[in-house]
């Protein structure tokens, strides 16, 4: 299965300001898969490193962080060579070994020749940071995510379909293949874009078995919260993880901590909600109460929404039927809002944006707004193809936007200055 972040990974390979990279994401993503692949097809070999595999190989970086003598004591190890610009050095699962990850700025320093990435969820949270320190600065950075909706068309065999929504998209003309991509669509709010349940969905058809995978995925997460965290915050964190679906169906879909239990108050469930944020577990929506560029300097960091990083968790711990998504039958119209509001915001993030969405003294609510070259340009997300939008129409008479966004069921079309865009298109929104 074809990964977009392929490209960024030659690029960095291709930079001459190439520092050692680090991929960071939550779990069950793809990072090994794709990091693996990227280094048997542009290298000539891979010096691989598990460290939550291997607690032996901690003990290469007990001695100092010489980079030199860790490559001799690495190809020792693994009895391999390691030839400079010819070998990809995986360090992964990093976030076990902080000592690994410190001698990233070492490598950075004296021996930047090396090709070296990293991959590491729950960077921050597992490490200790008593002897060592995150190498700030000496590093690439590069976030990765479930698939989106491009990769799962890509994945599906549907690449002509992808090009077919982007020439629409870029002439903001008509999709003749709408209907077929709207049916796509809904079977990806079920498969969602973890690449396990996605290559289940592929070789069975099956969704039993596709919920399966899901089902396994989101219990390593709550296994991950129970090995990194103290007991007490363990419990307030799958609180919260497991109350996004029912938060989201509320009227105002602003995160309510009494939503999650009675007793909840910020003061003691901020850090569970922060571990969640930083696993990438979860995306955080900010509120701006100005639709003015930056949205920066009106964001209220106290009012937020919390989405799923995945829309198939979403599906799945909404306990919705998936035969009833696919077929878009006796599903109330709150839900539908519900997952296509979700669905936005995952794809929105995994093209960079950071979510925002606004209100007005709590009468008019608008589900995005989005740094867009230089602008901010307000989005309203639509089930269905009933694209009255109040909300949006008080944005666009208080701020006069360059342009805005409707996204629905409907077709592409460009009217009174108002895109419209339709659910399976929202990946070309870059």
């Amino acid at each position: 299965m074809k990964r977009l972040i392929f490209d960024k990974l030659i690029n960095w390979k291709n930079s001459i300001n190439r520092k050692p990279l680090i991929v960071y994401g939550a779990r069950q993503i793809g990072k090994t898969y794709t990091i693996l692949d990227f280094g048997k097809t542009e290298y000539d070999n891979v010096l691989y490193c598990n460290f939550e595999n291997d607690k032996e190989l901690h003990k290469v970086f007990d001695r100092n962080l010489k980079p030199e003598r860790i490559i001799e004591a690495l190809k020792v190890y693994y009895s391999c060579s390691v030839i400079k610009g010819k070998t990809l050095i995986f360090f992964d699962e990093i976030q076990t070994c902080e000592a690994a990850l410190t001698s990233l700025k070492y490598f950075n320093e004296e021996a930047n020749d090396y090709h070296i990435i990293a991959a590491g969820s729950l960077l921050g949270l597992a490490i200790n940071r008593g002897s060592y320190s995150f190498p700030v600065g000496k590093v690439d950075l590069i976030t990765m995510y479930p698939m989106n909706f491009e990769e799962f068309l890509l994945a599906t065999d549907n690449e002509n379909l992808r090009d077919m929504i982007l020439e629409s998209y870029n002439s903001m003309t008509p999709m003749l293949l709408h209907d077929k991509a709207m049916d796509l669509y809904r079977t990806y709010l079920v498969v969602g874009g973890y690449p396990k349940a996605l290559k289940t969905y592929i070789e069975t058809n099956d969704m039993n078995l596709v919920r399966s995978e899901q089902i396994s995925i989101s219990n390593s997460y709550i296994s991950d919260m129970a090995k990194y965290a103290s007991p007490s915050e363990t419990i307030k964190s799958i609180e919260i993880y497991n109350s996004i679906f029912s938060q989201l169906g509320k009227e105002s879909t602003k995160f309510q901590y009494s939503a999650v239990s009675k007793k909840a108050r910020s003061k003691t469930y901020d850090l569970a909600l922060s571990w969640l944020k930083a696993s990438n577990v979860v995306l955080n929506c900010t509120l701006t109460t100005e639709g003015y560029f930056p949205l920066t300097a009106t964001e209220d960091l106290q009012t937020f929404k919390i989405y799923y990083c995945d829309i198939g968790l979403l599906t799945l711990k909404g306990e919705i039927l998936p035969g009833k998504i696919i077929q878009n039958i006796d599903i109330s119209n709150k839900v539908r809002g519900m997952l296509a509001e979700s669905y936005v915001a995952t794809q929105l993030n995994f093209n960079g944006f950071k979510l925002y969405y606004w209100n007005s003294s709590n009468t008019s609510e608008l589900d995005f707004v989005i740094h867009l070259n230089g602008d901010a340009i307000p989005i309203e997300v639509k089930s269905s193809d009933n694209v009255r939008a109040r909300s949006l129409k008080t944005y666009i008479s208080k701020y006069n936007p360059k342009y805005s966004i409707k996204i629905s069921s409907k077709n592409f079309g460009f009217e009174n200055n108002i895109k419209s865009i339709p659910l399976y298109a929202v990946f070309c929104i870059k």
